[in-house]
């Protein structure tokens, strides 16, 4: 199977192809930051930014080939002619819709299962525990890349899908209504999973029922013998009818795939996972309760893989770090830093609050909250309530609230605990980088993407 002439003018039509075909076994990228020599370079283009505009970075860092805009095509070989006259080029009418064209067309040339993970939170952390299964158990697969759960993140690890791979695990991810229909269109899983649902995304998804029906979508290609995967401790999800076959996973007996006994100690999580009728211990670092459901979400996965069940254990046993995701980083002075910050709503915000609280240390304990976006109309209330919250968290000596909207958290944070109130990174930053060099110190970051906290987590990582 290749992107050869022959598959891409079935797929596209008529395009115009130089130098063809791309290279066997090549990778595409979008993004000249972290482009790989030998890639093909995509130039989308977006409402802020055209990749048209770093075609000469995409040359200078070895690109092999390039998909193209036809409306850019005189423009770019006036300016690079020589450069591009050795590339593989493809010119095309739109960039994006060739991308997922090439893509849904590529995907259906393969038969063996592919999993898809969504939910409000854990799909990442869920997906690198189903890596480290399917490391453990010797078998060859993919894993889609980091967080690229998107139309054109998905699109791009389908074109990474080989003959000899024996399973592909992707990660899917929405922000409004109808985005999964298109993502599972695209994709065509065989076996799917939801994590849980949560209040994320609300102002372009709803309520959590609402959310729940859009994660749901996840199963509409679905024939009849293809799996669901559902949290069955949420009514959102359990108490469906659902056309095709569903494993059950959570806290609750009812549950086909369960933890009992959870016991959080000297930042190790132990508990009791049971597989039908099987019990296994099963001991993981950290302190995060939630990822003793992504453990149970990544244990399904494996099972109904054929997975055995004591790699099954082995592999959710390994570490699994994640950028952004409960991170601990230890810092130069002694202190610590915990990022959490990749993404912050109601729910995270709180399970990491409550991972905080178990986290064992000595230090001084200082939390950093960033806005929490995309709530819609209960921004307020659901910042209000972050601040009650906060009370579940002992020996805290200091809050430091980032933002426009965490005014709302120091309106109702308990008696006695100090907090500090800034509008932005650069101004919090002083004050935190002074804290930091004192030593002695943990600090807790937990904020919405955009509001930049991860970014603020480096600087201070680099004193």
């Amino acid at each position: 199977m290749q992107l050869d002439v022959d598959f891409i003018s079935k797929v596209l039509g008529n395009v115009h192809m130089q130098n063809s075909p791309f290279p066997q076994e090549s990778s595409f990228s979008i993004d000249t930051r972290t482009i790989q020599k030998g890639d093909v370079f995509i130039a989308l283009q977006g409402e802020r930014v055209d990749g048209h505009d770093f075609v000469e970075e995409a040359l200078a860092k070895g690109a092999s080939g390039f998909i193209l805009s036809t409306t850019k095509k005189n423009i770019l070989l006036q300016t690079f002619g020589k450069q591009l006259s050795e590339k593989h080029l493809l010119f095309v009418d739109d960039t994006l819709q060739a991308l997922v064209g090439l893509a849904k067309n590529w995907r259906s040339q393969f038969t063996y299962p592919v999993v898809a993970i969504t939910g409000s939170v854990g799909k990442t952390t869920t997906k690198e525990m189903v890596k480290n299964i399917l490391q453990a158990s010797g078998k060859d697969y993919l894993v889609s890349s980091g967080n690229q759960n998107t139309l054109v993140g998905v699109s791009l690890n389908i074109l990474k899908m080989r003959s000899h791979h024996q399973y592909a695990i992707f990660e899917l991810g929405i922000g409004k209504r109808g985005a999964m229909n298109e993502l599972v269109s695209l994709l065509r899983p065989t076996y799917a999973a939801i994590t849980k649902i949560g209040h994320s995304h609300m102002e372009g998804l709803g309520d959590v029922s609402s959310i729940a029906y859009e994660k749901r979508q996840i199963f509409s290609c679905f024939k009849d013998s293809d799996i669901g995967l559902i949290n069955g401790d949420q009514s959102e999800l359990s108490n469906i009818a659902y056309a095709h076959p569903v494993i059950r996973f959570g806290f609750k007996t009812t549950n086909q795939i369960q933890a009992r006994k959870i016991v959080i100690s000297h930042n190790t999580i132990t508990f009791t996972a049971k597989i039908y009728n099987q019990k296994y211990s099963v001991v993981m670092p950290g302190c995060h309760e939630g990822r003793v459901l992504n453990a149970l979400a990544a244990i399904t996965i494996g099972y109904i893989l054929k997975i055995s069940n004591d790699v099954l254990i082995k592999g959710v046993s390994q570490p699994v770090i994640v950028n952004g995701r409960f991170q601990v980083l230890s810092h130069a002075s002694g202190s610590i830093l915990i990022n959490d910050a990749y993404n912050s709503n109601p729910d995270s915000a709180k399970a990491s609050l409550l991972a905080f609280h178990a986290y064992d240390t000595d230090k001084q304990k200082i939390i950093v909250f960033g806005d929490m976006l995309e709530l819609g109309d209960d921004t307020s209330f659901w910042h209000r309530q972050l601040g009650r919250f906060v009370a579940k968290v002992k020996n805290v000596s200091h809050i430091i609230l980032i933002g426009n909207h965490v005014h709302d958290i120091q309106k109702t944070l308990p008696l006695g605990v100090k907090s500090t109130l800034f509008s932005s990174i650069d101004e919090a930053y002083e004050l935190l980088k002074n804290m930091l060099l004192e030593k002695n110190k943990v600090f807790l970051f937990k904020g919405s993407n955009s509001v930049g906290i991860s970014k603020l987590v480096e600087q201070l990582q680099s004193l």
